[in-house]
């Protein structure tokens, strides 16, 4: 098999821990189909990538597939089907809002010169497919989509509490399902590190049957119960807007066809739509934020991981106004925002910051190096990160209140100077906006995380010795 028509990995290169530091953490696949067609696999919303992928290899995308409802992102097989063509293929659901070729267990589907089997892999959601892919009668692989991932398996908690331990114990079987294939088969998941629909972390992308045998810590348990059990324990919190977006991708999300327009808005445009209840979104850096920004404003830093923070934090029955700077590009924010439901945005303040001529806040005190704070005598230190993280390491005697529970959650903050951290420093200020919002001035930020204190703490003692 040439290696032009294996499958590509594509957009998944931002991932990394569960914070989602690196993006929504998920593998978008490309397979050249060697007819000057290609069939691509979970795509999401933003398509600028596949498209480019395909368009750099002279490629028409022909396909588009899905493993299972997607709950994390706003599914592509949609605008794909409509502006490219492509026929979608996608698990049996009931009516849909848009025309897909529906598949059940056992199903074939001939792409080109391959084969799709759909083989019944429930468990992250009831309808969940993975895809054996096939040239002749040779097995090439298998997508997983969210049933077997590298090192862990796909969360069973995002359909309804009362699902959560039935579609643990259909996770089993699948897993099991799964192991029946050769050692030697490629494992190619959608949901990897950085998706909040895994249970655990991790760094690689792809794998083995053989692999995931020796190795997979879900797959090395003793049975049934204590699968269950473990699944169960490895799960974190997850962004609520989880539990809209799998209906909206049932329905057949709207199709955006070109990049939402952000319109451009004077500063007392921006003033009227915020009187009337609009909420608006900082997305410069920590140190412009603090430097000043609009009242009220919530702080969430233009970087892969931004729709994920926007969708858990923001409200989505409110108008959103962007604030950025002049660098960051404001296509890049409509497609985050779209990725998770937002498809139009009120607009952006033109001109940014500079051009904004009503009431500036600013931090009561900006941003704090990991050094100033050793130097601080008994400092109340609020960790917002995951609590996975948090248990990983952390600041000694710091308060842990994760970001996405920290609105509902004041009354657990500590009166008096607070200073709050994560991992970098983005997700700190986008807390500190929250508790500004929420009434606190005595805030300080980190700049950087457990790491950098670590450090600091080391520099100081090898001063003093």
């Amino acid at each position: 098999m040439s290696s032009s028509r294996w499958p590509l990995l594509l957009s998944a290169l931002r991932h990394r821990d569960c914070s989602g530091d690196e993006g929504l953490g998920n593998s978008t696949y490309l397979l050249d189909l060697g007819d000057g067609r290609a069939m691509v696999l979970d795509p999401e919303r933003d398509l600028r990538q596949v498209r480019a992928e395909a368009q750099r290899r002279g490629l028409r995308i022909a396909y588009a597939v899905e493993t299972h409802l997607h709950a994390d992102f706003i599914s592509g097989v949609r605008e794909l089907a409509e502006t490219e063509g492509a026929t979608g293929i996608a698990p049996e659901v009931g009516p849909r809002g848009f025309a897909v070729t529906a598949l059940d267990d056992g199903d074939t589907v001939a792409i080109g010169a391959f084969t799709l089997q759909a083989l019944g892999t429930p468990g992250h959601s009831p309808e969940h497919l993975s895809y054996l892919l096939h040239d002749d009668d040779q097995l090439l692989g298998v997508f997983t989509g969210g049933s077997l991932m590298v090192g862990t398996a796909g969360r069973t908690d995002l359909v309804s509490p009362d699902q959560t331990i039935p579609l643990a114990r259909a996770q089993y079987h699948s897993l099991q399902r799964l192991m029946e294939l050769p050692d030697d088969t490629p494992v190619w998941p959608t949901h990897g590190a950085g998706s909040f629909c895994s249970s655990a972390a991790g760094g690689e992308r792809m794998s083995t049957i053989g692999k995931e045998r020796a190795t997979n810590p879900l797959l090395r348990v003793d049975g049934e119960d204590a699968f269950v059990e473990a699944l169960l324990a490895s799960l974190g919190t997850f962004p609520d807007y989880f539990l809209r977006l799998g209906e909206i991708n049932h329905k057949g999300p709207a199709v955006l066809g070109s990049t939402p327009a952000l319109a451009p808005l004077s500063a007392a445009e921006v003033a009227d739509l915020i009187a009337e209840g609009a909420q608006v979104v900082d997305v410069r850096t920590p140190a412009d934020f603090a430097a000043g920004h609009i009242p009220a404003a919530l702080a969430i830093t233009l970087r892969p991981v931004f729709a994920t923070w926007l969708g858990w934090l923001a409200d989505p029955n409110r108008p959103i106004v962007i604030v950025r700077d002049t660098d960051q590009n404001p296509d890049d924010i409509a497609w985050e925002a779209a990725k998770v439901g937002f498809d139009t945005l009120a607009g952006e303040l033109h001109g940014g910051m500079s051009a904004w001529t009503g009431p500036v806040d600013t931090l009561a005190v900006h941003l704090l190096d990991a050094y100033q704070l050793t130097a601080h005598t008994s400092p109340t230190v609020l960790d917002i990160r995951q609590h996975g993280e948090y248990a990983a390491g952390h600041v000694p005697g710091a308060r842990n209140i994760e970001l996405g529970a920290l609105a509902d959650n004041m009354v657990d903050v500590p009166a008096g100077p607070v200073v709050v951290m994560c991992g970098h420093g983005e997700r700190a200020m986008t807390a500190a906006s929250i508790l500004e919002r929420g009434g606190r001035t005595d805030i300080q930020v980190l700049d950087g995380g457990p790491v950098d204190y670590i450090q600091a703490i080391g520099q100081q003692l090898q001063v003093r010795s």
